[in-house]
């Protein structure tokens, strides 16, 4: 199953060296990557052409021009640019844990996606890891244990490691609460329902459409919680203006049974199966 992952950025370099870092020593070392990169400077390029040069890493930096917050136009562009069978999707600022990879791929199913959870860290110790460059990917229970006491995370739970088994399947209909800094698709299954719906303006709820759009098309929702992982480095809370024309949106979506974005992945092109638009 050639596998990529998508690692969605804007102009925040030393976040996305940490993630670069914790891709560099997965268990799974068998998939490539691409930096889906919404308008950064220069900086990001050259955090990119420093892992493709000191790792050799499968590594690819799809760009588009800074006109605001246009995440789900880059995740088309980086959908358009592989020809992977599968596809995970997570954030710039979302250290990946050791088995991350693996998990994703080792709860792949065809029929379903996966959504999985996060750590979120505090600020002071977000901006501690980077300045730093504590190697949080590399942590065990006993460094997350003591983190959590000192109140620089948030919860242990998604540290568990639970395996596959029928109760994963259990809220096959749920789109509540995934989001795309952590979950995973078939490409033929994202071709099918033309990825991710450009029309949602700003921050908020295109990665909603996207899951809810994929159970109209009878894609089923598979847990992968307690399975893979990410560490989310602290930010300041995204510009939520236009939150409620985009809420208006998904309402009009969940009451309806459309599959296909209205602005998605045909804009690049006949994106077919092999990935060459």
């Amino acid at each position: 199953m050639k596998t990529t992952v998508i690692v969605t950025t804007y102009n925040r370099p030393d976040a996305l060296a940490a993630v670069l870092e914790g891709y560099c020593v997965q268990s799974d070392r068998d998939f490539s990557l691409v930096v889906a990169d919404d308008g950064s400077t220069k900086d990001t390029a050259e955090v990119v052409q420093r892992f493709v040069r000191r790792d050799g890493m499968r590594l690819t930096h799809v760009w588009q021009e800074d006109r605001g917050f246009r995440a789900a136009a880059i995740r088309n562009r980086a959908i358009a640019s592989t020809n992977a069978d599968y596809l995970v999707f997570t954030d710039g600022d979302c250290i990946p844990s050791h088995d991350f990879v693996k998990a994703h791929k080792a709860l792949a199913e065809p029929g379903y996606f996966l959504g999985s959870n996060r750590v979120l860290l505090g600020d002071a110790f977000s901006h501690r890891v980077l300045r730093e460059q504590i190697p949080v990917h590399r942590w065990g229970w006993r460094e997350w244990a003591k983190a959590w006491m000192r109140r620089d995370v948030n919860r242990l739970l998604p540290l568990l490691s639970l395996p596959d088994g029928a109760f994963r399947k259990g809220a096959s209909s749920r789109w509540e609460g995934i989001k795309t800094c952590n979950f995973s698709a078939w490409r033929s299954d994202l071709v099918h329902v033309n990825g991710l719906d450009e029309s949602y303006e700003g921050w908020g709820l295109e990665d909603s459409d996207l899951v809810i759009r994929l159970i109209h098309a009878g894609v089923k929702h598979k847990n992968a919680r307690c399975a893979a992982p990410v560490f989310h480095l602290w930010h300041h809370e995204q510009d939520r203006r236009y939150l409620p024309e985009n809420q208006k949106r998904l309402d009009e979506l969940l009451q309806s049974t459309m599959i296909r974005a209205a602005a998605g992945l045909d804009q690049y092109g006949p994106v077919g199966l092999d990935g060459q638009g």
